[in-house]
């Protein structure tokens, strides 16, 4: 049985919704964030060098990263499941919007946290800068879901399950404006009515 080490409010929800998605069985160690900074806590560097959660255990396997733990589920546990085949006419575009999230969207998310929390005046260039390339990439996923229901085409996948996190639990750590996204606020609706999601959601972060 895969145990997973989840951090509470953290993109390891990725993986618990992944598992429940594809019926297999977990065990959950839970770790909750320091209340005053919001940090992981020091029983997670027990765990992985990083001290970061997603962590999975398999066997006598240790596993980091998110995006690998992900194929690696997918690879080992799920038959291939939640991902396109390289002969898919969406293959290419299950590629683009599966590595999306780690490579541009947390990312912008994140450069957007570390400005806001150092206080720049306004006007402030750089950040100009960061909240011009955040607006890009949401505009980005707002544009692909006017063209398919899911990220990578007509089907969910393993894509969805990467990039929702970046809506709904990264809004606790900046909230991102939806009002004028109706497509992306359609796909988070038609994603919170997904059985193995709720289960997921329910698991990992029960308070929230």
């Amino acid at each position: 049985m895969i145990t997973i080490h989840h951090l509470g409010r953290s993109q390891s929800e990725r993986i618990v919704w992944l598992c429940e998605e594809l019926g297999l069985r977990y065990r959950l160690v839970r770790y909750e964030r320091d209340p005053v900074t919001q940090l992981a806590p020091p029983a997670l560097q027990a765990v992985h060098p990083l001290g970061a959660a997603p962590v999975i255990e398999d066997g006598g396997l240790k596993l980091a990263e998110s995006a690998a733990i992900v194929e690696y589920i997918i690879a080992r546990h799920g038959g291939g499941r939640l991902k396109l085949a390289a002969e898919h006419p969406d293959f290419a575009q299950f590629l683009y919007w599966f590595h999306f999230s780690n490579g541009n969207l947390q990312p912008a998310i994140g450069r957007a946290m570390f400005m806001d929390r150092a206080q720049l005046p306004a006007g402030h260039p750089v950040q100009a800068a960061v909240q011009g390339r955040l607006a890009r990439v949401v505009e980005a996923v707002e544009t692909r879901l006017g063209e398919a229901p899911y990220l990578a085409g007509a089907a969910f996948t393993a894509a969805d399950v990467m990039t929702v996190v970046s809506f709904t639990t990264m809004r606790f750590f900046l909230p991102i404006d939806l009002g004028p996204r109706p497509n992306i606020r359609a796909y988070l609706q038609r994603i919170g009515e997904r059985p193995a999601y709720r289960r997921a959601m329910a698991a990992s972060d029960p308070q929230r």
